[in-house]
């Protein structure tokens, strides 16, 4: 399927992020009073319509959100902003980023999870981490800039890999303490300094379940703003191996079989058997991809 959107959350509807407007604070207040605003609890919440509805917030409406919004792109020549609100009561309806996934427009949604990642990032990083002195924001929130010692902050993202692994009939799949009984999910970590994406996929495999993998293919990502996360999505192929779960990472961690992934697909094990993860997420989607004949 090249050049095809594919089917998990964020990806689809992307703003034109408009780089060179950027630093044109005159453009910017122009285009602010018609601009499409997304305002954020400081949980990451956005504030919507009575019903959960995504909001169709005008900045007109919201003056004193101006200096510390963040642009988040323009479509069809109209600005997209985000900003904390935290003058809002408690009544103000609140719809978290997941249910959004599943019940916003696709583009209000992609952008819901731009700015979840933008203002996360701005909310922990006030400060230098070099020499600790406040920082300024600069280029429509997108740059911190430390007056003291001159050390430019960028937002911080995080890469992450998620991976499909066959040991050419079965799929391995493991889960978390915490999730619901039955879900199992892909496996996946965090890339470490100095390790390319191929050698996390070995490791990070290796290290919750033991099993060896042989070779690895890159498939797609997907940007995870949970809080910062860009889920690199890979297939790979791996020794059969019996898993053993590292007790820090999983819970469990097994084989399963093509039937047994199959029938968790079409929604047969809904009331036993295995449980996947939500269409919002690159991991459906791997394993929907693995069922369907990919391989490393």
């Amino acid at each position: 399927m090249p050049g095809a959107i594919p089917p998990f959350a964020f990806v689809e509807g992307a703003l034109d992020r408009a780089e060179f407007m950027r630093s044109d604070a005159a453009r910017l207040d122009g285009l602010w009073p018609q601009a499409r605003l997304l305002r954020l609890d400081a949980d990451g919440r956005a504030l919507a319509g009575p019903d959960g509805s995504a909001p169709d917030d005008l900045g007109a409406a919201y003056p004193g959100l101006r200096p510390e919004a963040v642009l988040l792109g323009v479509e069809s020549g109209r600005a997209w902003f985000a900003a904390v609100d935290a003058s809002v009561g408690a009544a103000t309806a609140r719809v978290d980023l997941r249910t959004a996934a599943a019940d916003w427009p696709v583009r209000e949604a992609t952008a819901f999870a731009q700015a979840r990642a933008v203002l996360h990032w701005r909310a922990r990083h006030r400060h230098c981490g070099a020499c600790g002195q406040p920082l300024r924001f600069e280029r429509a929130g997108w740059l911190g800039r430390c007056d003291a010692c001159a050390i430019e902050h960028y937002p911080r993202t995080d890469p992450a890999v998620i991976v499909a692994v066959s040991d050419g009939a079965r799929l391995l799949l493991g889960r978390q303490a915490g999730w619901p009984p039955r879900r199992y999910s892909t496996l996946a970590g965090f890339v470490e300094p100095g390790e390319t994406l191929e050698q996390t996929v070995m490791r990070e495999v290796f290290e919750e379940s033991a099993v060896r993998v042989r070779r690895c293919r890159y498939l797609a990502s997907q940007p995870w703003p949970f809080p910062s996360s860009l889920m690199l999505g890979f297939v790979a192929e791996a020794e059969p191996d019996e898993p053993r779960p590292s007790d820090a990472e999983l819970e469990d961690a097994r084989w399963f079989t093509r039937e047994e992934v199959g029938a968790a697909l079409r929604g047969e094990t809904r009331d036993s058997g295995l449980l996947l993860s939500p269409r919002l997420s690159i991991s459906r989607w791997l394993v929907e991809r693995w069922h369907a004949g990919e391989s490393a």
